[in-house]
């Protein structure tokens, strides 16, 4: 895993909702991450759903990430790309 973030600062983003995981590189936030087992309960959609909507504005991102269990969808919503896919997934695109 150290791998994966090699090079990168996390941080975490709290505003009126929660991101788990925003990441910069250099001087600018490249990238916005939400982490949940599942997807399939509607509060926790939404509660992920929209903290990483906040994250994505804030810091003029146009795409992020949900990162599961085993779901894997492509959604738009305001504009916006939410790729969600499982962490195993995600994990072997960035190192291959």
């Amino acid at each position: 895993m150290k791998e994966l973030c090699r090079g990168y600062d996390v941080f975490y983003h709290a505003d009126k909702k929660e991101c788990d995981f925003v990441v910069r590189e250099g001087m600018r936030i490249n990238a916005a991450y939400q982490v949940t087992i599942a997807m399939n309960d509607e509060k926790t959609r939404k509660r992920e759903i929209e903290g990483l909507l906040e994250a994505l504005n804030a810091y003029g991102l146009t795409e992020g990430y949900i990162l599961t269990m085993e779901e894997k969808e492509d959604v738009e919503i305001d504009g916006k790309q939410i790729h969600i896919l499982p962490t195993w997934e995600w994990m072997y695109r960035r190192l291959t």
